[in-house]
């Protein structure tokens, strides 16, 4: 208890903390004295609307019979619509629910009634969510949005989406996934801020702020829940919920870095991981859990499990039976077991057993009831009728203002050849591929509160911006070529603009590949497209780094979209047409070829890299460096770097670089700044990410743009844990992406 209220006082008077007033504590104890042992496991128990009556199969026979093809999803989502649902009122009533999850206003007030004024001690329900990028007003997903490089935009998304969410009943976003993930195969790659622990770390940061930090009125922030504590991104092969070990040294250097960044940010909850770390599964394991999240790191309020994880240690094979899973799990550090039920059903014999102390169990609900009084549920349970009336017409003017900017921001131009881009409003576009004309493809993977009436397809967003275009949908990621459409295509239009990619259910949870080439038959469709002679455009419309070594190679123009929001037709349609210049980076590398993965721009140098010699580190049939590497993307404009200077000065180095529009159209620059610890105690990354700036250059325009690398985050966590900094020589590279940089050495001293 003692350590807890610490840790709350420590920060009390940061301004981005979770911090509790002495009235709030006194009211916790309180309640907490008040509890009995089933009402405090209870505050430990998640759960979600279950389906009953509707099915006498299982939910995974029902997945199996759609894969087959003897129900369609269609009709599955018909059937779940009828399905009576169960959300849990009597346990609720009875005060075992601590919470649920949800995003429907009305229920959430029905719900949070029965717990304030059925329930013996009247503690609201914590509802939760996935609200990874928007609730009703989805923006990019994360890989898109964090090649933004814009830290202000991180902020105000996480803003909208909190608000948005409180709008909704939801208190508790489960949210930033802030997992640094170098492999393409993992289909999660699309939620997360790619490969980078600096770039994921400063995301990590803003989207904390943005959930939590506007506490003027309690409609404006939610607790954030930083996933997925950790290294659920090193997942071995790519497969999802496949095991992971590492050093020490990787731990701290790479994978723990953001989850640092958004304790010291102040955000108030973490979601442990599925997979193993070095034997041990994330949801039992106390050196990471209590040990490292909770007393090094200071985590403010609590930990709960993914869903169902405490049941999965059984087949982990760490725990012998639920009892034992349960009692691992708590003791490690485990607050909340989401979905499983088995902190309700077993702790409680556990506690009486002297299985588990009854201390373990107190600090685990002083953590959770710390979360609900600094969210003023106690207070505001309840969403107003008129915030409810606001959002079941139309999303504020505001909201699809932010997430058009958003998506304007996050187009990466991979290849321009003969200046294709952008397209004159006078030319007809002949626009193919079956993505173009649905409206639902474009929120991406773990999307779950919009309404396809929101959604702009690019289809929509050309005919918005006056476009002359005709459409033939021709080729999906699926399916056959229309060849009577392909033929028409091919004879339409001055430019053709194809969109090719994956649909939003190719990437997300559970769709790990080995293929990460353009699914179906859409490269045949190209290459149709491509012997009529005419400019071929092709938009990407992905959820993770693609091998598109043919692509690159054969179409002259490339403009990776991602999947936008809501707002993705208008986006894509200005970039198109040049009333946006497109700005976006790549935040995670594209390989020439699957079977390059993974691949990454701050991997370790070895004792024979990667060359022209046959003994050096490389593959013999494939290219020794990325297709496109981490922060490439090019604009309209070129932008000429020149006169890098490095200097030490105390506890910095000063670092400045002139910047040069040579072009006719005035651009938004990446800036970024790497650096090399050159000789070191343990092999370090050919290049760390340590710096970025977004700068403005009007035609012809001129400018210095300066950095100042701090030393202190110049050093490095050794095999122990432990934080080094050393002298030596140091290579500091400035430049639009991690491989055409300019470089100068210094030796620094610490």
């Amino acid at each position: 208890m003692q350590k807890l209220y610490a840790v709350l006082n420590n920060y009390a008077k940061e301004e981005n903390s979770m911090r509790l007033t002495k009235k709030q504590m006194e009211r916790l104890e309180s309640l907490l004295s008040q509890m009995t042992t089933e009402e405090k496991i209870g505050q430990m128990n998640q759960v979600s609307s279950s389906i009953v009556g509707g099915f006498d199969i299982p939910m995974s026979e029902l997945q199996e019979m759609i894969k087959d093809g003897r129900i369609s999803r269609e009709e599955l989502e018909e059937m779940m619509d009828k399905a009576e649902r169960d959300y849990h009122e009597e346990d609720i009533r009875a005060g075992l629910v601590g919470s649920i999850m949800g995003n429907d206003p009305k229920k959430a007030n029905e719900l949070q009634r029965i717990a304030m004024e059925e329930s013996r001690l009247g503690i609201p329900l914590i509802i939760g969510f996935d609200v990874i990028h928007g609730l009703r007003s989805v923006y990019p997903i994360s890989i898109a949005e964090a090649g933004s490089f814009d830290d202000a935009l991180f902020e105000e998304t996480a803003k909208m989406a909190a608000k948005e969410s409180r709008a909704y009943g939801i208190g508790w976003n489960f949210a930033p996934m802030i997992d640094v993930a170098r492999d393409a195969r993992w289909g999660r790659v699309s939620e997360g801020p790619g490969e980078d622990p600096y770039l994921a770390s400063r995301f990590a940061r803003g989207k904390v702020r943005g959930l939590q930090n506007d506490q003027s009125e309690v409609g404006n922030y939610v607790a954030a829940c930083v996933k997925h504590y950790i290294a659920y991104g090193a997942c071995e092969g790519g497969k999802d919920y496949n095991t992971v070990a590492m050093s020490s040294s990787q731990l701290h250097n790479v994978y723990l870095p953001p989850f640092r960044a958004a304790m010291e940010e102040g955000a108030a909850t973490v979601m442990a991981a599925f997979n193993d770390l070095n034997g041990i599964p994330c949801t039992v394991n106390q050196d990471m859990l209590r040990d490292t999240l909770k007393d090094k790191l200071g985590l403010r309020g609590f930990v709960v499990s993914d869903a169902n994880a405490i049941r999965e240690c059984i087949t982990h094979g760490i725990a012998s039976d639920n009892t034992d899973a349960g009692i691992k799990a708590v003791m490690a550090g485990m607050d909340m077991d989401m979905g499983s039920r088995i902190y309700l059903n077993e702790l409680k014999g556990a506690v009486e057993k002297g299985l588990v102390p009854m201390s373990v169990i107190d600090e685990a609900v002083r953590r959770i009831l710390a979360v609900k009084l600094w969210l003023g549920l106690f207070e505001n349970p309840y969403v107003p009728e008129s915030v409810i009336s606001l959002y079941e017409k139309e999303i504020p003017a505001e909201h699809i203002a932010l997430a058009r900017k958003a998506a304007e921001e996050s187009i990466v131009l991979l290849k321009n050849e003969n200046n294709i881009l952008p397209i004159k409003k006078t030319q007809k576009i002949c626009l193919v591929g079956a993505l173009a004309g649905k409206a639902e493809e474009v929120v991406g993977a773990w999307a779950m509160g919009w309404k396809v009436r929101d959604c702009v397809s690019i289809l929509d967003g050309l005919k918005n911006a006056g476009a002359d275009v005709v459409y033939y949908p021709c080729c999906g990621p699926e399916g056959e070529i229309n060849d009577a459409q392909l033929s028409a295509a091919c004879n339409e239009g001055d430019v053709i603009v194809a969109v090719v990619g994956e649909t939003r259910a190719m990437s997300g949870e559970a769709t790990s590949r080995t293929d990460i080439s353009l699914p179906g038959k859409q490269r045949e469709m190209l290459e149709k497209l491509l012997e009529t002679g005419k400019p071929v455009v092709a938009v990407l419309m992905n959820g993770r780094p693609m091998a598109i070594k043919w692509e690159s190679e054969n179409v002259p123009a490339i403009l990776e979209a991602w999947h936008l929001g809501i707002q993705m037709g208008n986006a894509v349609a200005d970039v198109l047409f040049g009333s946006v210049n497109p700005s976006g980076k790549l935040v995670s590398s594209f390989p020439a070829h699957s079977g390059q993965c993974p691949m990454y721009y701050n991997h370790p140098n070895t004792g024979r890299p990667a060359g022209e010699s046959k003994f050096t580190s490389k593959y013999v049939d494939a290219p020794i460096e990325a297709l496109y590497p981490f922060g490439y993307g090019i604009s309209y404009t070129k932008i000429k770097y020149d006169d890098i200077s490095v200097t030490e000065q105390n506890d910095w180095l000063n670092v400045s670089v002139m910047l040069k529009n040579v072009g006719d159209t005035e651009g938004v620059e990446v800036v970024q700044l790497y650096m090399q610890d050159v000789t070191a105690s343990l092999v370090r990354p050919v290049r760390e990410l340590k710096g970025y700036q977004r700068i403005k250059l009007k035609p012809k325009e001129e400018k210095k743009v300066c950095f100042s690398l701090n030393k202190q985050e110049m050093g490095f966590y050794d095999n122990s844990g432990k934080y080094l900094l050393e002298d030596g020589l140091f290579r500091i590279f400035v430049g639009g992406n991690s491989k055409d940089t300019l470089m100068q050495e210094i030796m620094v001293s610490f």
